[in-house]
């Protein structure tokens, strides 16, 4: 049900452009990537309008069959079973390079973090707190909290995908998505 509220939520809004979601979540993906930033990019809005159109559409569909599980007791709240520590401590490494590129001066969430205030900060710090709950209770293998908080930090991340203004551009990301990072 988690993956299919997130997928319809993200599908519609970057779909049909709302408020330059699609532009926005372009140049995002822009900025970051690792290596990107020299040439013209692989893909363009159009694409990622395409490819959330899929996610519109079969996000309801997963939304619904969830819903039914439910409603027919099928639904388990069976816990997963632990992780692997190998695994989790993999995880935490991605998760801590990724902060560091994302927390750093030129990083995206910094720049979202300095343009916005309030309600914005507080999708950046969700974001942020959503990912490191993740990895701390997908690793002792609580399924359902590691759904929730990746619920939180997705509903977090669209916030953050709608920008400030409507029909404005997006607050210091499309401008420094083309600049290489050191």
């Amino acid at each position: 049900m988690a993956w299919g509220v997130f997928a319809t939520a993200f599908g519609w809004i970057v779909a049909t452009d709302f408020r330059g979601a699609a532009h926005r979540f372009h140049a995002l993906s822009l900025a970051v990537l690792p290596f990107g930033g020299a040439g013209v990019p692989v893909v363009g809005v159009g694409f990622f309008r395409l490819l959330a159109g899929v996610f519109a559409l079969a996000g309801p569909a997963v939304l619904a069959s969830g819903l039914l599980d439910v409603w027919r007791g099928g639904a388990g709240s069976d816990g997963l079973s632990p992780v692997p520590l190998w695994s989790v401590a993999v995880e935490a490494a991605v998760v801590g390079v990724l902060f560091w590129r994302a927390w750093r001066r030129s990083g995206v969430l910094r720049r979202e973090w300095d343009a916005g205030h309030g309600p914005r900060r507080a999708a950046v710090a969700g974001l942020t707190t959503a990912v490191v709950v993740f990895v701390v209770v997908w690793g002792f293998g609580w399924g359902a909290w590691a759904l929730a908080s990746w619920l939180a930090g997705g509903l977090c991340g669209i916030f953050l995908l709608l920008g400030d203004r409507p029909g404005g551009s997006p607050t210091g990301v499309a401008a420094s998505a083309g600049s290489s990072d050191s």
